[in-house]
């Protein structure tokens, strides 16, 4: 039987625009590809960013399931891929009014795994938690959690010894800040998505994980908030905008854009010795704006 995966779309993820065959055979479905407005050649994407194109899917994995995540008295849902050999493993933190089920974050997840980088995607909080507003913004309760939940992952034979970092959108980016400040949180990178790091206030000057802050070029007010959280840590830091992307870079291209960038960080600092662009500002190899 030939094995085929599915080229998705980024949302909805189940909508395919191709397959590609065992043995890299690639088909496009182009009256899809037309439809949806994403690029008629998925491969220029995945050489352009790197991050697809830099390692090729491996088969199996030694973990690659939904898990229920005991914090205190509570049972956190969420998705763990772990590879054979990982290169690293990232927590997701989603922000206000997502879920781990956002088509973003996962895009991003499945990125990472196929340059062979572990995720785990969990909800911060439960759903009557959720129902209280004031909860989605309680980022000591956030960072608390992916603490805790970063202990829990610790725990498990498969990452054990393997670096751990955080990816945060929105106001998950502002708990991963608050859980990496903490001293013993030992996390290797932190990556922000379109995130509100300002939330993490005084915490911010803790920090010591090397941080990526990403934001869409028109997404002003953002842009000018996260520069005011770079002013305030005191770690390695890089703030890189996304020409023309908005808020939830819905935009062709820019999601992408986003996963290579985090990628590069991710493998940089969680193995020194692997090779990406050395500085993220910098367009891709190929980038045909240069």
């Amino acid at each position: 039987m030939t094995a085929v995966r599915k080229l998705g779309v980024p949302f909805p993820p189940e909508l395919a625009i191709g397959a590609i065959e065992k043995g890299g055979i690639r088909t496009i479905h182009q009256d899809t590809v037309s439809m949806t407005g994403v690029t008629s050649k998925p491969e220029q994407a995945e050489k352009r960013h790197g991050a697809l194109a830099r390692e090729p899917a491996k088969e199996g994995s030694a973990r690659d399931e939904e898990v229920v995540v005991a914090v205190e008295s509570l049972r956190l849902a969420g998705h763990l891929h772990i590879p054979q050999h990982p290169k690293g493993l990232v927590v997701f933190a989603h922000g206000s009014g997502s879920s781990r089920h956002s088509p973003r974050n996962r895009f991003v997840a499945e990125v990472l795994n196929r340059a062979g980088l572990g995720t785990l995607l969990f909800d911060l909080l439960t759903p009557a938690e959720e129902r209280d507003r004031t909860n989605v913004f309680d980022i000591r309760l956030l960072g608390g959690r992916l603490s805790k939940v970063t202990d829990w992952l610790r725990s498990l034979p498969e990452a054990s010894g393997i670096p751990i970092s955080y990816f945060g959108a929105s106001t998950g980016a502002a708990a991963a800040l608050w859980a990496a400040a903490e001293a013993t949180a030992r996390i290797a990178a932190v990556v922000s998505r379109g995130g509100r790091p300002d939330l993490a206030g005084v915490r911010l000057s803790d920090v010591r994980s090397p941080t990526l802050l990403i934001v869409g070029g028109r997404d002003q007010v953002v842009e000018d908030l996260n520069r005011q959280a770079q002013a305030q840590l005191r770690c390695e830091s890089s703030l890189v905008i996304v020409p023309g992307a908005t808020h939830l870079f819905e935009e062709p291209d820019t999601l992408e854009e986003v996963a290579g960038l985090a990628c590069d960080w991710f493998l940089s600092h969680a193995n020194p010795g692997q090779q990406s662009r050395k500085n993220p500002n910098e367009p891709p190899a190929g980038d045909p704006s240069m």
